[in-house]
C-alpha cells in the first residue's frame, strides 16, 4: 500500500536506499505475517488466523535463513505487527548486524496503537534504512473508529502526530505513510474532511494511499466502493492540499452511488 512512494516500488532514495532508479525488479521483499492483532475490524481481511487454534511458529533461524542477497526489505505486517514488535524490533536488529552496509529496508504496516516507545524505536529503524511506517487511519471520529474496530483511536492519532514530526529528519524517501479504506456508510464525507485535516495539519507532504473496500468478515453484505465515493475521497485529499494521494484497488470500484 505505500509502493507508490517507496524505494522497492519506485527507486526512491536510490543509490543509498534503493538498488535501482525505478521498480527493484529482481529483488525480493521479506514478508512477516504475525498472526495477531489488538483491534478487531468488523472488515479484517485476513480474519482467517482467528480460526487457527494452533499458529505457525517460526524460529528466528530458519528467519534469518530466509534473508537471501536478493532480499531488500523486510516488511511486518498481518494482522497487525504491534503485539509482536518486540520480536519483530529484535529480528530486525539481528537482520541488519548480518549485512552491514547492504541496502534492507525496515518497513512496517500497522494500526499505529503500539505502546509509544515501541512505535518510536520501529520509525527510527525505518529512518535508519529507508524504510517507512504506513498506519492504517480507519477513522477519524471515536465512534465510528470504535464501531468499526472495536478500540478508540486516541493512541493511533497520537502516536500517528509523533511520528509525523519523526519523519520530518527524512523527507525522501517518505518514512511515514497514511492508508484509509474507504467503507460505504461510514468512511463518508465527513470522516475524510477530518482525516485529510488531520494528516494536512501535521504535513502535507505525508503519503495517504485512499483503498476501495470489499466485502468481507462481519462486514459482507456492504457493496464495494463506489467511483464517486472514490472521486469524492481523492478530490477532498487535494482540497486540503495533500500533495501525494494515490486509489488503490482501483479494480473494485464500483458504479453504484
Amino acid at each position: 500500500m505505500a509502493d507508490f512512494v517507496c524505494p522497492g516500488g519506485t527507486g526512491a532514495g536510490y543509490p543509498r536506499y534503493a538498488h535501482r532508479p525505478g521498480p527493484e525488479r529482481g529483488y525480493a521483499n521479506l514478508a512477516v505475517f504475525y498472526e495477531a492483532c489488538n483491534f478487531n475490524c468488523l472488515y479484517c481481511q485476513n480474519w482467517h488466523f482467528k480460526l487457527n487454534d494452533r499458529k505457525a511458529l517460526v524460529p528466528t533461524q530458519k528467519m534469518l535463513e530466509a534473508l537471501k542477497e536478493h532480499v531488500s526489505c523486510i516488511c511486518y505486517f498481518g494482522g497487525d505487527p504491534g503485539p509482536q514488535a518486540p520480536h519483530a524490533l529484535s529480528f530486525s536488529k539481528k537482520a541488519l548486524a548480518l549485512r552491514p552496509g547492504k541496502i534492507l529496508r525496515i518497513c512496517w504496516e500497522t494500526n499505529g496503537a503500539e505502546n509509544t516507545p515501541i512505535i518510536r524505536e520501529m520509525m527510527r529503524l525505518s529512518l535508519a534504512t529507508g524504510g517507512c511506517v504506513k498506519i492504517d487511519l480507519k477513522a477519524y471520529s471515536a465512534p465510528v473508529h470504535e464501531t468499526l474496530c472495536g478500540v478508540p483511536n486516541q493512541m493511533t492519532l497520537k502516536n500517528f502526530a509523533l511520528l509525523a514530526e519523526m519523519a520530518r529528519e527524512r523527507p525522501e524517501p517518505p518514512a511515514l505513510v497514511a492508508s484509509t479504506l474507504l467503507v460505504p456508510g461510514y468512511v463518508d464525507e465527513e470522516e475524510l474532511e477530518a482525516l485529510a485535516g488531520f494528516i494536512a495539519g501535521l504535513s502535507r507532504d505525508i503519503p495517504w494511499s485512499l483503498l476501495a473496500f470489499y466485502p468481507t468478515f462481519y462486514l459482507d453484505d456492504l457493496p464495494t466502493t463506489s467511483r464517486r465515493h472514490a472521486q469524492l475521497a481523492l478530490a477532498i485529499a487535494r482540497k486540503h492540499g495533500i500533495k501525494r494521494v494515490n486509489l488503490g484497488n482501483r479494480h473494485l470500484l464500483s458504479e453504484a452511488y
